[in-house]
This record gives structure tokens, C-alpha cells and sequence, in this order.
């Protein structure tokens, strides 16, 4: 199985780490990778923010580079969502329908398709206080809403991992909402102290999560907090850090 592998800019310029475990898992798992050295962005910022002039350019680039691919998966739940329900700035084209139909999450990629559910390398005896985004919950259903109280209670990141602890309100925003954490700094900083909150009381080793832009967030919150906890992305857990 041929995969392309699309690295947000983020992840590429501050956390290089957790693109090569993305790279070094789905090779584990017998995926051919091909990582298309001319992607850029997928225009999520722009979007985010209402600029969506500014977004065509580059998401009419992102279909050319992608577009062809079978499968595109990225360690992004936010990028994912983007591609997949909210890339409308850039003409349409056959390759912009091929990317927004095939690009995936890197949990629903290994759940839902190869539907992995052992790693037998990756031993990781510590408790982990798992973050799942608004957009990877909301945005591709990758866990409940505890709103929406009569639904079966699921989530796709929890049944890839062990030794999990619980803690309230699972499912709250941690405040970072892409540009939303710099044009509304306060509040979102407030939400990020009170996700920490959340996660503390349950005593966890690490806080994980499938998108590495929510951890930067709470990371930057604990830091200001002087909180000495650690925080991994799901693909680093799953690549036996």
C-alpha cells in the first residue's frame, strides 16, 4: 500500500520528531511511504482566520501536490479536518475532489483502515492523560461528544493506547484554535490552564494527544505555570519512544 505523507508546517518546523515517528510507524506497519518534497501548506491558518483569498494559492497547490495519492495521511487531526470539510478557498478540480476524499487522520488511518490495534514494539509503561482535538471529535468523529448523551461511547486514539487515566470534561477545548490563541490570547489561555486543570487531578506521567498544535498550546500553558509534565504526540508512543 502506497501512502503520500503530508507533514503540517508546524510539526515540520518545531516538532521534526514527531513527523519522522510518523514516517518510522507506518513503515513498521508495511506502508510505503512517499513524502512529496514540494508540500507546503494546507492553508489551514488562512481559512482559520477568514482569509480566504489569501488560502487560494496555497490549497490549489496542496491538490496538485496530493492529488493523485490514494491515501494521504497526516498527524493532524486540525489539517485533516480542514482538508476534508473545509477546503473551499481553492478552485475545483479533480485532484482537489481526490484529496479531500482520501486524506486521513494518522489514528484513523491505523484504525480505520489497516486497523491496527497491537504494537508490539512500543512499550510504554506510563499513565497518559489523552487530549483528543475539537476538530479530530467534531470535525471527523474520532470520539463521542459527551453532549450527545444517547450515542455509544467511543474513541478511535484510547483504543490504541494503554494505561490511560480519567479525568473531567474529556472532550473541553484546550484553547488553542489556531489563530484564535493569538487573537483572543487571554481567553484562550485561560481554557488551556483549566484543561491542565482537568488533567492533573488525575496524576498523569505524560499528556498525549493526535495533534500536536493543541499540545503546543497546553505545553506553553504549563510552562508559564512552571508544571513539569512531559507531552508526546500519539505517533511517538505508538513508535516506542
Amino acid at each position: 500500500m502506497e501512502v503520500a505523507l503530508m507533514i503540517p508546517c508546524y510539526i515540520d518546523v518545531f516538532y521534526p520528531q514527531v513527523g519522522i515517528a510518523t514516517l518510522e510507524l507506518l513503515e513498521r506497519l508495511g506502508v510505503d511511504v512517499v513524502y512529496p518534497r514540494e508540500q507546503t501548506c494546507c492553508g489551514q491558518p488562512m481559512a482559520n482566520s477568514g482569509c480566504y483569498e489569501e488560502a487560494r494559492a496555497t490549497e490549489e497547490h496542496c491538490a496538485r501536490v496530493f492529488g493523485s495519492f490514494k491515501y494521504i495521511v497526516t498527524p493532524s487531526g486540525s489539517c485533516t479536518h480542514h482538508i476534508r470539510n473545509k477546503f473551499t478557498a481553492g478552485a475545483d478540480s479533480p485532484e482537489k475532489d481526490n484529496l479531500t476524499r482520501n486524506t486521513y487522520d494518522l489514528v484513523e488511518f491505523l484504525h480505520d483502515v489497516l486497523k491496527v490495534r497491537e504494537f508490539p514494539w512500543a512499550t510504554f509503561e506510563h499513565k497518559v492523560a489523552l487530549h483528543t482535538s475539537c476538530s479530530a471529535i467534531r470535525g471527523l468523529n474520532m470520539a463521542s461528544m459527551t453532549e450527545r448523551v444517547h450515542d455509544p461511547v467511543f474513541s478511535k486514539p484510547k483504543a490504541l493506547l494503554l494505561q490511560l487515566v480519567e479525568f473531567d470534561r474529556v472532550d473541553e477545548c484546550c484553547g488553542f484554535g489556531g489563530t484564535f490563541s493569538a487573537t483572543e490570547e487571554a481567553v484562550a489561555a485561560k481554557m488551556g490552564y483549566d484543561k491542565l486543570a482537568f488533567m492533573q487531578k488525575a496524576s498523569p506521567d505524560y499528556i498525549v494527544s493526535s495533534d500536536m498544535s493543541c499540545l503546543m498550546h497546553l505545553q506553553g500553558c504549563a510552562r508559564r505555570q512552571k508544571q513539569d509534565i512531559p507531552f508526546l504526540h500519539i505517533a511517538e508512543i505508538l513508535n516506542g519512544v
